[in-house]
């Protein structure tokens, strides 16, 4: 079981989410081919809508925005559009409320300097530890929802 930080603005999460489907990277397969069956997804979204890059009307959002178990391993292609077809994987969402990340940011290992923390998310799509996962996860899940991670119900048992 592995451990990962996809990377999307919060409206494309929720289509995601609604859809039951993941997708990083601007639908590129090669990240999507390092999850398995039974990994982990949280997404973290750093603006609100995807607008263009110069556009002035791009609304900051910095926060966790869903937490979902890859169900299969099937990487597979979805035509968006003509000319845009990316690459997907079948996801399980929980019910999870959204957090801010900058009260985390200290305590994450992935996060390497704490000053320029939003650099670690450049690539789209990160390898991060359990321990990471736990603590994010643990802050978006109500018990319900906590009670299916199992990384989380062995951290209980570890204590």
């Amino acid at each position: 079981m592995k451990f990962w930080i996809g990377v999307a603005s919060k409206d494309h999460v929720e289509r995601g989410v609604a859809g039951g489907f993941c997708q990083v990277c601007h639908g590129k397969a090669a990240p999507l081919m390092r999850m398995h069956q039974g990994d982990w997804i949280i997404y973290y979204s750093s603006k609100k809508t995807f607008e263009r890059a110069n556009s002035a009307s791009v609304e900051s959002c910095q926060q966790f925005t869903a937490i979902g178990e890859v169900i299969d391993d099937a990487v597979y292609e979805f035509a968006m559009t003509p000319d845009f077809i990316p690459y997907r994987r079948n996801v399980r969402f929980l019910d999870c409320k959204a957090i801010d990340i900058r009260p985390f940011i200290n305590e994450l290992g992935f996060i390497k300097n704490k000053s320029r923390w939003g650099y670690a998310f450049r690539f789209g799509h990160l390898e991060i530890s359990r321990l990471d996962f736990n603590l994010i996860a643990s802050q978006m899940l109500g018990a319900n929802e906590a009670a299916l991670v199992p990384s989380l119900k062995q951290d209980r048992f570890a204590a």
